[in-house]
């Protein structure tokens, strides 16, 4: 058989744009996430809330006795605030292994060899969990709000209450950002998903619980910036134009979640990186 010497040939394919590599990392993580059963069955119960509460406006809109059960303001704030279970657990399922496998297999490195920087990969690993918790938190609440408008056959609710597009918003991804760069942070500090999801909890557990012992000690508020939790809470009254739940100025809470989040960030940065091989 004759061999034929090619010698060299420019390649004559098409070259992705600098800064996309991310995508194909979260398009891939999406897919396999999604494959999961298990995963499938908790998705369909953080949208069992909306389900309820949809039938609720429904009843209100359509029978006069069930006019107790019509819609506010805060009826969207609670909503969210139940949603927060499902933040906690969709967070869980998903995001402890994303840094926490790679390290254990020893495939940082292969991604970072690549055409690929820590930034996006630290971006297309966020954007995994992003995608997962913006589904039990802003799209079921902005739903609720466009099935009331549905079932009332006016918008004249939503006309009235305008704020709660943006309030619905700017919560949803205060609570999307603080668990989904707090856990990428955690899960970046070990190779074990399951330690990270130990972590994440008891990240969030004790921090409440030494919150609300020492509330119950010296019945002051003043240390809610010790909890994320109760953080998120405070913040989340202010948003949604609500009395505060907790005496102290919604300035900290702020703050406590803005420290969180860069704090997170930084983590990422430091413990996400490529190692320089010298010959």
């Amino acid at each position: 058989m004759p061999i034929h010497d090619q010698g060299y040939r420019r390649y004559g394919g098409t070259r992705a744009a600098v800064g996309q590599a991310w995508q194909v990392m979260t398009r891939a993580g999406v897919m396999s996430v999604i494959s999961k059963r298990v995963f499938i069955a908790v998705m369909l119960w953080a949208w069992a809330p909306f389900v309820v509460r949809a039938v609720m406006i429904y009843g209100n809109a359509n029978f006069k006795e069930l006019a107790f059960l019509a819609p506010k303001g805060e009826t969207f704030r609670e909503f969210l605030d139940q949603q927060g279970l499902f933040v906690f657990f969709v967070t869980l399922f998903v995001g402890a292994g994303l840094i926490a496998n790679d390290r254990r297999a020893n495939a940082m490195q292969l991604y970072l060899s690549k055409p690929m920087t820590s930034a996006e990969y630290i971006a297309g690993k966020l954007a995994i969990l992003f995608i997962f918790l913006v589904s039990v938190t802003f799209l079921p609440a902005m739903a609720l709000l466009l099935a009331q408008a549905v079932f009332a056959g006016s918008l004249t609710f939503v006309r009235n209450n305008l704020y709660l597009l943006p309030a619905i918003t700017l919560f949803s991804l205060a609570q999307v950002l603080v668990a989904s760069t707090t856990m990428l942070a955690l899960s970046s500090m070990s190779k074990s998903a399951r330690f990270v999801a130990v972590m994440y909890a008891g990240l969030f557990f004790f921090t409440t619980a030494l919150f609300q012992a020492i509330r119950g000690i010296t019945g002051k508020n003043s240390f809610v910036w010790l909890s994320p939790g109760a953080s998120l809470e405070q913040l989340g009254d202010l948003i949604f134009r609500l009395p505060p739940r907790y005496q102290v100025s919604p300035a900290i809470a702020a703050l406590t979640v803005f420290v969180l989040i860069a704090g997170s960030l930084y983590i990422l940065k430091r413990r996400v990186k490529g190692v320089e091989i010298v010959t």
